[in-house]
């Protein structure tokens, strides 16, 4: 079971998940299908990089606030969020 993407059904990906865990360490992935249709892909992990520049998020919480008319509080939000 050694490839770029394999394709599995649900119950060999449920008998023998083991041995497709094994592979994907290794690089493998695999596509899972129930009844004819895909439902999941068995991938290994990408790696991480989260790094965030925060004076873009910065940028992009000033361009919203600066679509929304008047001024709000956050009380003011969290008392309309109760009503519902």
């Amino acid at each position: 079971m050694r490839g770029k993407q394999q394709k599995v059904n649900a119950f060999d990906a449920k008998t023998k998940l083991s041995e497709l865990l094994r592979e994907t360490e290794q690089g493998g992935s695999f596509i899972i299908y129930r009844r004819g249709k895909e439902v999941a892909r068995l991938v290994p992990p990408g790696k991480e990089d989260h790094r965030v520049d925060l004076k873009q998020v910065l940028s992009y919480f000033r361009q919203i606030r600066e679509q929304i008319p008047g001024r709000i509080s956050i009380r003011e939000l969290i008392e309309e969020g109760r009503r519902f």
